[in-house]
This record gives structure tokens, sequence and C-alpha cells, in this order.
């Protein structure tokens, strides 16, 4: 939402690496006391229709609005964005899609920074779906749960440790959720690997590696208006892994930390050095262009390794500026085989009948046929259908109607806030601990050591 100028984001990422110096002291202190109830479980209250609301109308959140819009049981009731033209086409897009009986009263805001404060309590929506710049998400998501509102935040939930507080401590208080929009979890290997991992197909979980491995230097053409015009900055300013949730989420919820089985202890990580931003704004743009007046100094590539509690690790990589291909890595590595993505693949201890003899050769092909007959997600073969014209190849379609459908008939939702602040959390640990030498830090422990009362996520029918 805010179309930062130099000055304004220098001013709002010192105050972050001010958050940032005292993450050491935030994670290993006792954590601060809540005055509500505990959010692990939490079902909220049915509601026969849900009245939504969106602040931030770019490609992330109007691909939120014409979904959202396209279900039974919701009222598209506000939208807020910096830009008027934004405003005005998604307004119209919902009521297109509402076909003359739904979202047929859109409030519509636009302007100053501040509107959306504004449109909440005029309008006092029962949900709202955030897609703005990462230093908005954390006062956005609390400001609409003091507003009464469900908040539904884009990744990540907040970018220090000390706004991860305050997004649990305003659910607690309110008892209202607050849910990270990890699309990736709905991903279909992500959902069948769930599924098998659920099953004990690979047996014990010991070990995992996730990645956001994705070059976007074409980004930095959004100079004005855009992801590009403030995401550049975080290249440049910030430490760390700065994109950790679409690969750690599934592989934490695999391994269920954060929850019943077990949860997160420490994190290591180093980078390497930052080159890749610098070369590319040199060959790319003028000599007095603003991206040649930034001095990018986070590591291109960034790798942590986090240790849980009982002793189990989970390999991180983050890398939006080296040239070469996708990957989120997606592996689980059990005591009876290995679950593995990009590509798709398996490795079973005995081997597939029929495909191959051992875990020495990948199953793939139409081994992969097989798997997917025998363990495709329950959720995805009653929602892709529904939902596969979404985006992301389904996944952010079944994310959205899982949200509605979990408001509407009272039911926990699948990712909880303390989810969304573990797995938020590496990025300031992550720049603290290269800070430090590469030294462990601690994660905070978010549910204030009830995340054994926390029930491991459903294989959901």
């Amino acid at each position: 939402m805010k179309d930062y100028n130099r000055r304004r984001f220098l001013k709002t990422t010192a105050i972050s690496a001010a958050a940032l110096t005292a993450a050491s002291r935030l994670s290993a202190s006792s954590p601060p006391k809540s005055k509500g109830k505990y959010m692990g479980n939490f079902s909220a209250p049915k509601l026969e229709t849900v009245r939504v609301a969106f602040i931030g109308l770019g490609a992330r959140g109007s691909g939120h609005l014409k979904s959202i819009s396209k279900f039974d049981g919701v009222d598209v009731v506000s939208v807020s964005d910096l830009y008027e033209d934004n405003v005005k086409i998604n307004s119209k897009i919902a009521k297109e899609l509402g076909k003359g009986e739904r979202h047929r009263n859109i409030a519509q805001y636009w302007g100053s920074d501040d509107k959306w404060k504004l449109m909440l309590n005029e309008i006092r929506p029962d949900a709202v779906f955030i897609s703005t710049n990462w230093n908005n998400h954390a006062p956005m998501a609390i400001y609409s749960m003091e507003n009464g509102a469900h908040a539904f935040v884009e990744v990540p939930i907040a970018v220090s440790l000390s706004d991860m507080w305050k997004i649990v401590n305003t659910s607690e208080e309110t008892q209202k959720h607050c849910m990270m929009m990890e699309n990736v979890n709905y991903g279909r290997d992500e959902l069948m690997y769930l599924n098998m991992c659920r099953k004990g197909v690979i047996g014990e979980l010991l070990h995992a590696e996730a990645a956001y491995i994705h070059e976007l230097r074409f980004q930095m053409n959004q100079e004005n208006r855009g992801t590009g015009s403030w995401r550049t900055h975080h290249y440049a300013n910030g430490k760390g892994n700065l994109y950790p949730t679409h690969g750690l989420g599934p592989v934490a919820q695999y391994m269920n930390l954060g929850r019943k089985d077990d949860t997160f202890e420490s994190i290591i990580s180093y980078s390497s050095p930052a080159r890749g931003r610098k070369l590319y704004a040199e060959k790319n743009y003028s000599e007095d262009h603003k991206w040649n007046q930034l001095d990018y100094q986070n590591g291109d590539m960034n790798t942590s390794i986090i240790k849980t509690n009982k002793g189990k690790t989970v390999m991180v990589q983050w890398d939006e500026t080296s040239p070469r291909p996708y990957t989120r890595h997606n592996l689980v590595q059990g005591t009876k085989g290995t679950l593995a993505g990009f590509p798709t693949r398996v490795a079973l201890d005995g081997g597939l009948e029929g495909v191959v003899k051992d875990h020495h050769s990948w199953i793939k092909g139409d081994g992969l046929i097989q798997l997917y007959e025998k363990y495709d997600h329950p959720l995805y073969k009653r929602l892709n259908q529904k939902t596969k014209n979404s985006g992301h190849g389904g996944m952010d379609g079944i994310m959205r109607y899982r949200i509605i459908e979990c408001l509407r008939n009272g039911l926990p939702l699948d990712q909880n806030v303390y989810e969304g602040c573990y797995w938020s959390a590496v990025t300031p640990l992550s720049g603290k601990s290269i800070s430090d030498g590469g030294m462990p830090q601690k994660f905070p422990d978010f549910t204030r050591g009830k995340w054994e009362q926390t029930n491991p996520l459903e294989i959901i029918n």
C-alpha cells in the first residue's frame, strides 16, 4: 500500500534494524504475558455470510478478490488501495462476479496512506485480506483484529519479532484469527506429501529441506509502483533470509512443528556475498539511477539450518537474484524413505512394486501416477476442479476456499497465528545469526509452552 520514497523507506528500515538488534534479547527472554486465550485449536463462531474487505489491490490482492467473490456465502463489502484505478476496476469485477445478487454495495477507499483505517472503522467487516508491502502487514493485521475482523495476511506475517508478538497478543486478546496465507501448503505435491507423512509412509521424520529460489531481478523495473518499488530496498538494506515461508511452511506441517509433536528451537545462518543486484543495476540502469545509489548488502544466497526441540533439522535457503531455475526443494527425509520436489520424486525403503526395486532409484514418471492415485490428499481431490484456474497451479484457490469454508463452518484454520510467526521469524533470526558470525539464535516460543496442546493438522476430507 505504501509508496515508499527513499527517505521514508530508510526511516522504516532504521526502525527494523533496531528491532533486529533486539532480536536475541527478545527471543531468549521470557515471553510477554498474554491477556487472552490460547489460539492453537481455536474455532470462531460460524458466519453464515462472511463480509469481506480487501486492503491492497495489486496483482496479489486482486487475485484474492476475484477468487473469493465467486464463492457462496461471501459478500464483498469494501476495498482499499492507494490508487483509484485499482479500487474502481476491482469493485467492478467483484460486482460482475456477484451477478447482481451479491457485492452490490462495495465501499471504496483510496488515496492517503491511512484510508484503510477509515474503512475498517466505518465498515467493520468480518474478514480482511491484506496484500500490501511487508512492513504494513503487522499494523494492518493488528488494527483489523482490534476492529472486530479476522485478519488474513500475505507472507510474511511481519518483519520483526516484536511485531510478531503484538500479532499473537492481539489475536489472543480479541479472539480473532490471524492467518498468514501460505498458499504453497495447498499445492498438490505438498498436500500429498502431508498425507503420506501422516500415514507413516516414510517412517519417523528426521530432516527436511526448504527453499525459495526464484530469480526476480526483473521486478526492479517496477520503479515507482508495484512490488519492485519497495522490495528492491529490502534487498539492499535487509539481512538473512527475507522470504522463508514458501519453502518452510509445508515441511513444518509435515513435521508438526509448533504443534503437538515438536517445535522450533534454534537457527544458524550464513549468506554469500551480495553481487547480483548491484551488477544487474549497473548493467541495466544509468549511473545516476536510484537503483545504482543503493548499497546492496544482503547476500545473494542465504543458507540457514533450524534445529527443532527434538533434534530434527531443517535446511532453509533463499535466493531471488542468481540465474537458476525456480525451486522450493520441498524435501522431507524419514527412516523409511524420502519425498522430494523439483522435480517431484520419491524414494522408499523396499522400492515400489513393478517400478523400482529399492531406495537407490527415485520413483518418478509412471510410478508417481500410482502414488498420486493412492495418496492424493482428499482436500485436493475435492477442490481441485472447483478452484484449479485460480493461480499457482490451483493452490491459491484451495487456500482461499478453505478460509471461507472454515469461517462459515466454525472450523479451526489450517494455519494458526503461531505458525505464521514461527515461519516468518526466520527472517530476523537469520539476520541476527549472520551479524553474530553464525551463532545460534533461539526461536521465541510464541505459544508460551502450549504447542504440545495444539493438534496436528488433520487430513481434512
